[in-house]
């Protein structure tokens, strides 16, 4: 898989007589298609890392290269249109007087003819099942629903890559695991590029990779499951997951199983075999 987005030797800082960098020689790839989790703690860089990629803001040194071509001051609204962005309150960015209204303003500000916007409104809101709230107010919707119209709003302008900025964290648990179902679903029906910023577990176990940040830089790259097997996971800002946790209290107490992370089903086939074998 060829490199989608390309961030090389990037640092940033807010005020400009600052010492302290933002973002301090900051180096990583995201592969077309892949889903990267980004999580550390507050004022680790995480969301200054997206809002220069999406060309919010202008790094001070290095390069971002989006699809094979350098973010330059003269392409940024071009790679722009290539991103789409959802934020954590899914109110700052409603501006339709009804939910079909708000997922076609992004197209009508693109010039896509009526009878394609029509159909991508259409598919966008099949595909986070809110076809029969379409006429509704954003206003009068749930958290889930008001974030599941944000992304098809995205999903509508047919993007390469997907960035979520902590979007399901004002969620309760069963709403953030249904948007990430559904964003997982769409990842992999259009070959989408993920980028989330997050502290979800389960947001954090369905993606490719995870890169950790602190203090401005990379503190490491991992998989979802090399990075639970770690023993500083608060420190991270992260739950141990309760796999994990069961895996090390069972090996403590003598039953040979392996010290790796599982998921619940995985965890439940070990434990079996392992009884079986008994």
């Amino acid at each position: 898989m060829t490199n989608i987005i390309e961030v090389k030797h990037v640092s940033y800082k807010y005020d400009v007589e600052d010492h302290h960098y933002t973002l301090d020689d900051v180096t990583f790839h995201v592969k077309q298609g892949e889903w990267l989790s980004i999580i550390g703690h507050n004022g680790s860089g995480k969301s200054t890392t997206v809002r220069l990629i999406d060309g919010l803001l202008e790094a001070e040194s290095g390069e971002i290269i989006i699809s094979g071509d350098i973010l330059t001051p003269s392409n940024v609204w071009e790679k722009r249109r290539q991103i789409g962005m959802v934020f954590q309150n899914p109110d700052n960015q409603f501006v339709g007087a009804t939910v079909e209204d708000d997922v076609a303003f992004g197209l009508e500000n693109q010039g896509i003819p009526l009878e394609e916007m029509t159909q991508r409104v259409h598919e966008a809101l099949e595909l986070v099942g809110m076809s029969d709230f379409k006429k509704r107010e954003p206003a009068r919707l749930s958290g889930g629903q008001k974030q599941r119209v944000a992304i098809a709003g995205v999903v509508a302008l047919r993007p390469s890559i997907i960035i979520l900025d902590e979007a399901t964290s004002m969620l309760d648990p069963e709403g953030r695991l249904e948007l990430i179902r559904i964003v997982k679903e769409i990842k992999e029906k259009y070959q989408i590029t993920v980028l989330s910023i997050t502290h979800d577990l389960d947001e954090v176990a369905l993606s490719d990779r995870v890169m950790v940040m602190k203090q401005g830089k990379i503190e490491s790259i991992s998989s979802p499951a090399e990075l639970f097997m770690r023993d500083d996971l608060q420190d991270l800002g992260l739950d141990q997951p309760f796999t994990a946790k069961l895996v090390q209290e069972l090996s403590d107490k003598g039953l040979a199983i392996p010290l790796r992370y599982f998921t619940e089903e995985e965890l439940e086939e070990a434990l079996w075999a392992l009884l079986s074998n008994k």
